[in-house]
């Protein structure tokens, strides 16, 4: 007990890859008084062996930057902390049987050779040289990956164990947490051994961070969403033909990955390890019938081998060897899913100094790169790449048990399914519903989920073939296509309507607001009955966030945010907010209609209004719209005339029906994005990201750099300012003809990667395929002739002058 810490820095709640990787950096930073808690003996999660680089979400920027620093970290992580580990870099193959999914292959290799990480696309003739027990039927080709492979999950834990306590870390094993307290701005760990205090707490518990995620409620927390999965793999006895390989070579067989059967086989000494993700999968735990026991370390589930049948015979035919041999042991363990399989990573939403790192459903692969990121939000609050797809705050108030659970079931039954740009995945859903849900459907409404929020992606007629099978492509092509065109005409020459519930949606107010908002943004704050976009910088400069500033008087203000961003702005405005002020969210009080087009303003005029219709762009007004109370906001993310009607929800239905009677059509998501596009207008996490400053992100119209109160990351912002931008935000016209750039699509001058792109999509009114995207500076300039690399083929891409691309001077915003 004379050993036992009673005071911290942080306290990391839990042990495995995770915990002892977080432990590992922040004591390699020489934050030295740091504490981890381990439950039991130290060691990691049981059904894991695989580690990697080739990210299981297709197109998942942040997972694949985590895999790859977790693999360059264990290449050399048992001789710098003197630990020997088995980390065999064995390489694997993915097998594709579709065109869909070698299509998915070229746009990882695209990213990987981003990241400097050669990938190869492999023939179905090719792939035998890579594995020799290996049929190639019915396969479409492959890709090959050097640097995956396995590594010993208790030795990659002791090293990282080794190498945090040689920097200063403790580890106290057997010393489960029983409860937390708050002691002003001290945190109070309470375990069997006694209390610790410390600045910063860590739910890093794995399959048990729910149970502990509990304890956080009292002071601000939430359910954590996730459900804890069933998942098996077997090894079999040895295969003499493996052994014999073997030991000729001198080296271990690649790891096979079936992504689209859903399987990985790879060898475990000289047999072999197969682990199926199947669709009649399993969750544990999520009844009362079944509760989650109080201890369950080094248990595993009974047997269930018949779930597998199909996936084992599959593997059997495709590699023979299999089948020769017995199985020598079946592993069914427990694994931690969130409802879309990443893990959280980053500040636990609602708690001050109180930070999560859990849900893993591949800890080893992920578990060296999330403790760098998680060791950046506690040093630093902000971390070197932009992590939105792991934080945790991606997650609002509609993640009930039931949403958790059946998107649980869906994201490990589909584990390696590709993730199409117009597919919609159905479990889950309708948490969330407009005022208008029920007529919008009517309407011929394809409802796609915005923050739990549904909204209509776009309106299917009779005939028009709404099945999820249709949705199965990259191709710009399909049943939407046509519908999407005539949304954007109808807009275009006359007036649309998009009911858009779910706008984060923020009052600020009290004495000194104003000032407090001067010192959050890097602008100008606009007068008293106008709004203007706020961006909110980090320390660095780069853009944490946007936001619409409505200013209803001195110190009285409406701040909407985008629908996902709801806890990540509440928490960027909450953070030092000010005494005396109040900060209050009223998301779901209110929806949003946005009607624009060339006919907008008759529209207005048929309702019958007591507005100003002949105010100027970007003021705000109270009004009455056809008899009922509403604020107008004379703005359009679709770049036309028009105006958002934000109203409580009660009153959108009826004014919803006045707009449709005044001869208005309604359009959807994907129509708006298209003309968003057009005008070059930002969305926020993938053209609005902490990975470019506000300068590199092409806003320096919002930058005041000359203001007198001083904001986060405004000397850096100066710094650059003096010495140039390295990267520019461009806009380009893209020579695609089969597809639209997808996010961190590869951007190429001759031989030489100079650039991504942040967003694509087909602009209807200019009749071309636009990306937005951040190339080297010196290629910014208007007509330089670059290439977007799309599914594998370099596309021309032609730099477009810094201006819209539709109305380039404004001119029908501004009617």
């Amino acid at each position: 007990m004379s050993d036992f810490p009673t005071t911290a820095r942080v306290v990391i709640i839990g042990g495995g890859v995770v915990g002892t990787s977080t432990l590992y950096h922040l004591a390699k930073a020489g934050w030295k008084d740091c504490v981890l808690l381990e439950k039991n003996e130290l060691t990691a999660g049981s059904t894991w062996h695989a580690a990697g680089n080739v990210p299981n979400f297709a197109g998942s920027w942040a997972i694949m930057n985590m895999q790859r620093y977790s693999a360059e970290l264990y290449r050399t992580l048992g001789k710098d902390v003197d630990y020997p580990m088995n980390y065999h870099v064995t390489g694997s193959v993915r097998l594709a049987h579709t065109k869909e999914r070698m299509q998915e292959f070229e746009r990882v290799a695209g990213m990987g050779r981003y990241q400097g990480l050669q990938m190869d696309i492999l023939t179905p003739d090719e792939l035998k040289k890579y594995h020799p027990f290996m049929e190639t039927h019915a396969l479409a080709g492959g890709m090959w990956d050097p640097l995956d492979g396995d590594i010993d999950p208790a030795q990659l834990t002791q090293a990282l164990a080794k190498g945090a306590r040689d920097a200063g870390g403790h580890i106290e094993r057997f010393c489960p947490i029983i409860g937390l307290d708050r002691d002003g701005d001290e945190w109070i760990v309470k375990t069997e051994k006694g209390d610790i205090r410390c600045e910063k707490v860590v739910n890093a518990a794995g399959y048990y961070a729910q149970r502990v995620g509990e304890m956080f409620k009292p002071f601000g927390g939430r359910t954590v969403p996730m459900v804890v999965m069933s998942h098996q793999y077997f090894l079999t006895e040895e295969i003499a033909e493996v052994a014999a390989w073997t030991k000729e070579k001198g080296h271990k067989l690649p790891i096979i990955r079936d992504v689209d059967v859903s399987y990985y086989l790879r060898q475990d000494k000289n047999g072999l390890n197969l682990g199926p993700y199947e669709r009649n999968c399993k969750a544990h735990w999520v009844t009362p019938e079944d509760p989650m026991p109080q201890d369950f370390s080094f248990q595993l589930y009974p047997d269930d081998l018949e779930r597998l049948e199909y996936y084992i015979e599959d593997a059997m035919e495709r590699v023979p060897a299999l089948g020769t041999a017995g199985i020598g042991r079946n592993i069914n363990g427990p694994i931690p899913y969130a409802p879309d399989g990443l893990p959280m990573i980053g500040p636990m939403p609602g708690v001050k100094n109180a930070y999560e790192c859990h849900s893993f459903t591949f800890g080893i692969a992920q578990g060296g790169g999330a403790g760098k990121v998680l060791s950046e939000w506690i040093m630093h609050g902000e971390t070197e790449l932009d992590m939105w797809a792991v934080d945790p705050r991606r997650y609002t108030d509609y993640t009930d048990h039931d949403h958790c659970l059946s998107k649980a079931l869906e994201t490990y039954g589909h584990e390696y399914a590709m993730h199409f740009p117009h597919h919609d995945w159905p479990a889950g859903r309708d948490k969330k519903l407009s005022p208008i849900d029920a007529k919008i459907r009517a309407q011929g409404g394809q409802m796609g989920a915005f923050n739990g929020w549904e909204r209509a992606n776009w309106f299917a007629k009779d005939g028009d073939d709404t099945s999820e099978e249709s949705t199965q492509t990259w191709g710009r092509e399909g049943p939407w296509k046509i519908r999407v065109q005539q949304e954007v005409e109808a807009v275009r020459d006359g007036v649309g309507v998009l009911d858009l519930p779910g706008f984060s949606r923020f009052k600020l107010n009290g004495e000194g607001a104003a000032e407090y908002l001067r010192t959050k943004i890097a602008g100008a704050l606009p007068k008293a009955g106008r709004m203007t976009l706020g961006y909110f910088p980090d320390s660095r400069g780069r853009i944490l966030t946007e936001m619409s500033i409505m200013r209803h008087g001195e110190d009285d203000f409406t701040l909407i945010t985008a629908a996902i961003a709801q806890w990540h702005d509440f928490d960027v405005l909450n953070n030092d907010l000010p005494a005396g002020l109040s900060l209050t969210d009223h998301t779901t009080e209110y929806s949003t209609l946005i009607v624009t087009g060339l006919k907008a303003r008759e529209a207005f005029e048929a309702m019958g209004t007591d507005a100003d219709l002949a105010s100027t762009w970007l003021s705000i007004q109270k009004a009455t719209v056809a008899g009922t109370d509403c604020m107008l906001a004379r703005v359009s993310f679709a770049g036309e005339l028009g105006w958002e009607i934000h109203a409580l929800n009660a009153d959108i239905p009826a004014l919803y029906d006045a707009v449709l009677a005044a001869g208005a059509q309604p359009f959807g998501m994907y129509a708006l994005n298209s003309m968003r596009i057009e005008k070059g207008y930002r969305a926020w996490k993938g053209d609005l990201s902490t990975d470019y400053s506000l300068l590199e992100g092409g806003l320096e119209r919002f930058v005041r750099l000359n203001k007198d109160q001083d904001f986060p990351g405004k000397a850096a912002l100066q710094a650059e300012k003096q010495t140039g931008s390295k990267k520019m935000f461009v806009t380009l016209t893209v020579d695609a003809p089969y597809a639209d750039a997808p996010y961190m699509s590869t951007i190429w001058n001759g031989d030489e990667v100079v650039g991504e792109t942040t967003s694509g999509d087909w602009g209807f009114r200019i009749n071309k395929s636009v990306a937005l995207g951040v190339v080297n500076a010196e290629l910014a300039e208007p007509g330089t002739e670059l290439e977007v690399e799309i599914f594998g083929a370099r596309c021309k891409a032609v730099v477009q002058p810094d201006q819209p691309l539709w109305d380039p001077e404004n001119d029908r915003i501004r009617a």
